[in-house]
């Protein structure tokens, strides 16, 4: 009987918020920011915590948002492991709203609002967006289907705080989107038992917190 392994979810560093670069995709034009100067940071943080593991990654997938190929472009530099782009591994689209700021989407309508502060999702109320059971869908199939492609080993994915919520919550019983905000570069860990899933940690940033960690000894 094989060991149990683990998936490891990777949110992208955080994003250059000035930016308006836009990539077509087959859902439309999605938002496509550089990291900011932080995020630059956080990855390269995050490369020295991933270097570290031990047993190394079986394979790295990553979405192909530019992001998220800059968050992982450290550990790359490090190590030389190749990475893998996985167009279903990319943001749920989010139609009008894309690259708009979160303070015009909550300004434009009151009861956007009311569920903001009352802790209720709303990107299911973007006009001309993916719906929460496509976008669930497109990353069950995207994920599960890289771990059938490797059935060995761990497995590191990078990508987008839509795109745990999606894989995450239906693994916890939580059938609304975005129930918690992954924090930037945060590890999110996945046991994978045969057919079984379950939830190990969210929202891991040590590497960031307490960087002391993960200095090569």
């Amino acid at each position: 009987m094989k060991e149990p392994r683990n998936l490891f979810l990777i949110r992208h560093g955080r994003s250059d918020e000035s930016s308006d670069d836009l990539l077509e995709t087959p859902r439309g034009l999605q938002w496509n920011p550089p990291l900011h100067a932080v995020g630059r940071e956080q990855a390269e943080l995050l490369a020295r915590r991933l270097a570290l593991t031990h047993p190394a990654p079986a394979a790295v997938y990553c979405s192909p948002l530019r992001r998220a190929r800059e968050t992982i472009a450290p550990y790359v530099e490090r190590t030389g492991v190749e990475v893998l782009i996985e167009d279903d591994l990319m943001e749920a689209h989010i139609g009008d709203w894309e690259n708009k700021p979160f303070e015009e989407i909550v300004a434009s309508d009151e009861e956007i609002l009311h569920l903001v502060r009352t802790q209720r999702a709303i990107w299911h109320r973007a006009p001309g967006g993916e719906t929460v059971a496509g976008f669930r869908s497109r990353v069950d199939a995207a994920i599960e289907g890289i771990l059938r492609r490797h059935p060995d080993g761990e497995v590191l994915v990078v990508c987008h705080g839509g795109v745990i919520n999606a894989y995450v919550g239906p693994l916890l019983g939580i059938q609304h989107e975005m129930f918690f905000l992954p924090e930037n570069t945060s590890v999110n860990t996945v046991q994978v038992d045969g057919a079984s899933r379950s939830v190990q940690f969210l929202n891991d940033v040590l590497h960031l917190t307490d960087p002391q960690f993960f200095l090569e000894t």
